[in-house]
C-alpha cells in the first residue's frame, strides 16, 4: 500500500530567494554600479550569502562563499560586506521594503482596520553609534519602533533611538513615517485602530494620532495615582486591545534571525539596513506563498529557544473584528 508522508508540525523559515523572486521583488530597487567590473557571482548569489549571515549570526569573514574552478574563492567576503553597506547608506533597502509595502497592498493582504505598534530593545554589547544605557533593564543598545497591520506585516520603517528613550517620545516619529509610506502606496488608513500599551499613553500622543486620522486604542496609564483621574473615560476597546499580541508574534519571527539578536554593527545604519532587508524580504513573499507565522510558547520575548513557526492558512483571520458591535468573534 501507498504511504504518505506526516505532514510536518513546523515550516522552515525560508532564508533564501529563488532568481526569479530575487529579479522580481528586489533587484529593480537596487543601486548597481555604473561602470568598472561586473560581479563574479551574481547579485542574486550575494544577496543570498547577506541573509545568510543574517539568519546564522556568523561572522563576515566565515560566509560559505564558493569557489572558482582553481578552488579559491570566486568573491572575497569584504566585498559581500561592502556592497552590503552600499545599499543600506544609499536608501536601496527602504526602497525596497516601500515596494513590498505596495505589493502586500496590490494584492489584497494587509488588514489595515487593526494596527499595532509597540517597542523592542537590541542589546549592542561592543559598543557603537546612536546606542544609549538603560538603568531599567542594566543594558545598552537601541530601540526601535515597529508598526504592524493586523496580519503582522510591517508599515513603516523603524525609528531607532537609544535605548534609555521612552516609548512615548518615538510615537510620532513612527507615525510620521507610517504616514509617508501610505502616502507613497496609496494606503487608506482613515478610521482604523491603533493598539498600543500603556507606556505610549500621553495627551499630545492620542492627539497625533487623531491627526493622523486614527483611532487609539491605548489603555490608559494611571501613573501611580491611587485615585482616578477627573474628567470622561479615554476611548478604550478591551477585545480590540487582546489582538495587540500579534506585535509580539512579529518581534518572535526577527528574533529567529541571529545577527539582529544582538548588535553588533558599529554604524547605526548598517544594523537598520539588515532590519529593512530582513522586513521587505518577508513581504513579497507572504504575498506569492505560503506564510508563516511564529508562535510563542513561554514568557519573554527574547526567549527564541521556544520560538516555532506554523504554517498559515490562506486566510490569516484568526480574529474577525465585527464592525457593527465591536467585539471580536471566531
Amino acid at each position: 500500500m501507498p504511504t504518505t508522508s506526516e505532514k510536518p508540525v513546523t515550516t522552515p523559515i525560508p532564508v533564501q530567494l529563488s532568481v526569479s523572486e530575487f529579479t522580481a521583488f528586489i533587484l529593480p530597487h537596487l543601486s548597481m554600479p555604473k561602470r568598472g567590473p561586473k560581479c563574479k557571482l551574481g547579485y542574486h548569489r550575494v544577496f543570498n550569502l547577506i541573509l545568510w549571515v543574517l539568519y546564522t549570526g556568523m561572522q563576515w569573514k566565515c560566509l560559505p562563499v564558493p569557489k572558482d574552478i582553481h578552488s579559491k574563492p570566486a568573491i572575497h567576503y569584504t566585498t559581500v560586506y561592502k556592497v552590503f553597506a552600499k545599499w543600506s547608506d544609499d536608501g536601496s533597502l527602504e526602497d525596497a521594503f516601500i515596494a513590498s509595502v505596495r505589493h502586500l497592498a496590490d494584492h489584497h493582504q494587509l488588514d489595515l482596520r487593526i494596527l499595532h505598534g509597540d517597542g523592542t530593545n537590541t542589546v549592542a554589547k561592543k559598543g557603537g553609534d546612536g546606542i544609549g544605557y538603560s538603568g531599567h533593564k542594566h543594558q545598552k543598545g537601541e530601540k526601535v519602533i515597529a508598526i504592524i497591520d493586523n496580519h503582522g506585516s510591517v508599515l513603516a520603517p523603524l525609528p531607532v533611538a537609544p535605548v534609555n528613550e521612552a516609548d512615548t517620545v518615538l510615537l510620532p516619529e513612527g507615525l510620521k513615517a507610517l504616514k509617508r509610506v501610505a502616502r507613497l502606496t496609496g494606503l487608506d488608513l482613515k478610521g482604523a485602530y491603533l493598539n498600543l500599551d500603556g507606556g505610549f499613553d500621553s495627551k499630545s500622543n492620542r492627539k497625533a494620532i487623531f491627526n493622523a486620522g486614527l483611532i487609539p486604542n491605548i489603555k490608559e496609564n494611571p501613573r501611580n495615582r491611587k485615585t482616578p483621574k477627573c474628567g470622561r473615560k479615554r476611548l478604550f476597546n478591551k477585545a480590540i486591545h487582546a489582538l495587540r499580541e500579534r506585535v509580539e508574534r512579529t518581534f518572535a519571527w526577527e528574533d529567529k534571525f541571529k545577527r539582529l539578536l544582538l548588535r553588533f554593527e558599529y554604524h547605526q545604519r548598517r544594523h537598520y539596513g539588515m532590519k529593512l532587508k530582513l522586513v521587505h524580504y518577508r513581504g513579497p513573499l507572504s504575498a506569492s506563498g505560503p506564510a508563516c507565522r511564529p508562535m510563542r510558547r513561554g514568557s519573554g520575548r527574547r526567549n527564541s529557544a521556544h520560538t516555532r513557526l506554523v504554517p498559515q492558512p490562506p486566510n490569516p483571520h484568526v480574529w474577525r473584528l465585527s464592525m457593527s458591535g465591536d467585539t471580536p468573534y471566531h
